[in-house]
């Protein structure tokens, strides 16, 4: 072993503190003779391949620095075999591969405009010259030194310190022999603190088990798709007048086995999408399947964005149930969350030492209602970052569209602040005109890309044009949610009956907006969780009275113009509160009037996509007319849906648990006109009031209309006529 004076570089890469290892390490020229350099604490000899065979390394440092000097360089990349306590195996020098990152991606990515930085960061099985191995990438512009570490290697920085790639921040190493079977983190060393921080892979496609936050090297290009068809149809479908049932699932709490475990990916298309075909929704919403660390986030802190999580099973087994669905007509949704990350020390949160894809100012870059980092809009390469991960979702695994999370918390500079907790926009205002960039870029790149993807924004507040396109001046979502109907008509149904007549306006104030936007009507997650229980439950009165409530609440949402959504459980009258950690209430069903509402939101599901005039023209005043929208005192409303072609259906609502016979209602036709659906089913748990086989019109002015309607309105029940 030499103890001849070590360059100064070496100092720094044993001390982990040198920015460019590929200087010293790998293979070098000087003069007229090569120098092969390879640290490797962990080996006992080396030898190298040449022409003329296999040539031994000397030992010239009691930390593991290896040398070989020849005249004639030997094949690049260098082949080695190295020997440890009598064991010895082949493999290449990682320093002596030459990049395979072009200048194009870094241009690309410096710009925000790398659409698929996923297939160029994070790691990726690949042959490079002719060498199978991973490529790893990732971007730490505060590093001084940036290490992969990894099962692979000791979990040792010293072994695998990558290549800078000039100003960008990017780095990058090729490590020669790994498999998909390997885990990894990147270790970094911030420049100007010295501080050495161990992190997961922001690109990374799936992760360990938890608690491990490891990275898994991910194959891809396994999963034959079979979905080709749905595709197509997509890309040709008139969204904006199809039918939108959508039922929001947490994957981890829909069902579980008998033994309280979750189902698989191939599990759950085996038994859910059954049930959605039966039950005639035509969209399932997942929240978040990226990987998170704790269930009761329900997956809106994500620490993954890029990873499949492995609760339910790989990336090709989510494709797999992805693919089920389409193939059964059903289109998948996911609920995505670009508005905070989690703070967890191992994942993005200071990735690099600093504030770097988060705002430094804690007045820009926190959510203190949610203990959360607020990502930084404004900086190319996390714009980049988000966008590409919009790209991956919809690309990798064919999602039908993204529902954005908190969209109010990324447009409001103070949303939920006090007025010295935040910082005004360059112009003095409140808007966040970086997160209101995004969001239009986002929403361009998807419907560019994605013919027939939809976007949904979770948008609670006044903001105008949410769903109007980007070159009309608006955010360019497809559709929004309409927080103001589901807070207005759930506030309305938990007053008992008898003072419902003094809270009439929530029933009809939001026709006065209705189509200012392209609406979503929600019953989510949000609303039977933390206090404020299930729908069932917020129903007032006695049994009978509370399921009667629901069916009229679930009959109301399905009849008014919008598109629909409603929560696991809510369609069968899930009794609890929604508990992230259990199964739903199945049990309920011996019941017959959990039955009962489960028969009737299948029955208003397929009524709902059978008839235009219920779909048609959710989002035009032309498919909503009132009849009669001012019977307070009696808590009835009633109105017609309109298809395109002019056809109608009438709507009744008594929202008072007394029967009403005689009830006289203006029509826009004569006619007779027969009963097609009542909550008060006696196949729904009603009392059967109804009807009978039909209404025959009377030339009997009423409400407008030169022709009306005399008939029965069932208690706390709604009823659609439709004429002969």
């Amino acid at each position: 072993m030499s103890t001849s004076k070590q360059a100064p570089a070496l100092t720094q890469i044993l001390a982990g503190c040198h920015h460019d290892p590929f200087s010293y390490l790998g293979l070098h020229q000087h003069g007229n003779h090569y120098v092969l350099r390879i640290l490797q604490p962990y080996a006992d000899k080396i030898w190298l391949q040449t022409d003329a065979g296999w040539q031994a390394l000397h030992r010239t440092h009691e930390a593991g620095l290896f040398e070989w000097q020849g005249k004639t360089p030997p094949p690049v990349p260098c082949r080695i075999k190295l020997e440890k306590s009598g064991h010895s195996w082949e493999t290449h020098d990682a320093y002596t591969f030459w990049t395979a990152l072009s200048n194009d991606e870094l241009y690309l990515f410096g710009e925000g405009r790398l659409k698929q930085a996923y297939r160029t960061f994070g790691a990726h099985l690949c042959v490079q010259q002719g060498v199978h191995g991973v490529r790893f990438i990732v971007w730490a512009p505060n590093a001084e030194r940036v290490s992969v570490i990894g099962n692979f290697n000791h979990w040792d920085g010293r072994l695998h310190a990558m290549r800078v790639h000039g100003s960008s921040g990017v780095w990058e190493i090729f490590i020669p022999g790994l498999t998909d079977h390997d885990i990894y983190k990147f270790e970094i060393r911030n420049r100007q603190t010295g501080q050495v921080l161990v992190k997961t892979d922001p690109y990374g496609f799936s992760f360990e088990q938890l608690p491990g936050t490891a990275a898994r090297v991910t194959a891809s290009g396994q999963y034959t798709w079979l979905d080709q068809d749905w595709l197509d149809q997509r890309s040709r479908a008139d969204w904006l007048h199809a039918p939108f049932n959508c039922y929001e699932v947490h994957l981890g709490s829909w069902k579980r086995n008998s033994e309280g475990q979750f189902l698989s990916y191939r599990e759950l298309a085996a038994e859910l999408i059954p049930y959605i075909q039966e039950m005639g929704y035509t969209h399932i919403e997942l929240l978040p399947i990226s990987e998170h660390p704790l269930n009761e986030s329900w997956g809106y802190q994500t620490t993954g964005y890029f990873g499949v999580t492995n609760r339910f099973g790989s990336p090709d087994e989510l494709r797999y149930f992805i693919d089920c669905c389409h193939q059964a007509g059903i289109g998948v949704i996911l609920d995505w969350v670009p508005g905070h990350f989690p703070k967890d020390d191992w994942a993005l949160a200071r990735f690099d030492g600093t504030a770097l894809f988060e705002h430094a100012d804690p007045r820009r870059g926190e959510h203190q209602d949610w203990g959360t980092y607020i990502f930084n809009y404004g900086r190319n390469e996390v714009r980049n970052f988000l966008l590409a991960n919009a790209h991956y979702w919809l690309s990798e695994f064919h999602i039908d569209g993204l529902r954005v999370d908190a969209v109010a918390s990324m447009l409001y500079l103070d949303y939920s602040r006090k007025a010295d907790e935040w910082l005004p926009n360059q112009y003095g205002g409140r808007e966040n005109l970086e997160a209101i960039d995004f969001l239009r870029q986002l929403n361009v790149m998807v419907h560019e890309d994605f013919p027939g993807a939809l976007t949904i924004a979770e948008e609670s507040t006044a903001w105008p044009m949410i769903s109007r396109p980007v070159y009309l001046g608006g955010l360019g979502f497809s559709m929004k949610w309409n927080m103001g109907w589901m807070n207005d008509t759930l506030d309305y149904i938990q007053n008992d009956p008898v003072h419902r007549r003094f809270h009439h306006d929530k029933l009809t104030f939001g026709q006065l907006y209705a189509y200012s936007e392209n609406f979503v009507l929600p019953f989510s997650h949000d609303e039977v969780v933390h206090g404020k229980y299930s729908l069932l439950d917020k129903m007032p009165g006695d049994g009978w009275q509370k399921f009667a409530n629901l069916r009229l609440l679930m009959t109301y949402q399905m009849s008014m113009s919008g598109k629909k959504l409603n929560f696991m459980g809510n369609e069968f009258g899930q009794g609890r509160e929604w508990n992230v950690n259990a199964s739903l209430d199945w049990q309920l069903l011996s019941h017959h009037w959990h039955q009962g509402v489960q028969h009737l939101n299948r029955d208003l599901a397929h009524l709902y996509r059978q008839l235009p005039a219920l779909h048609e023209l959710d989002f035009d005043a032309y498919g909503f007319e009132w009849i009669d929208c001012n019977d307070r005192d009696q808590s009835i409303i009633s109105y017609l849906r309109r298809a395109q072609d002019g056809s109608f259906v009438l709507v009744l609502l008594n929202f008072t648990p007394v029967l009403r016979t005689g009830y006289r209602i203006g029509v826009p036709e004569a006619g007779h006109y027969k009963e097609i659906f009542s909550s008060d089913a006696e196949r729904y748990g009603g009392s059967s009031q109804g009807n009978g086989m039909g209404l025959q019109s009377e030339p009997h002015p009423c409400m407008g209309h030169g022709n009306s309607l005399v008939l029965t309105l069932p208690p706390l029940a709604g009823i659609v006529l439709m004429l002969d």
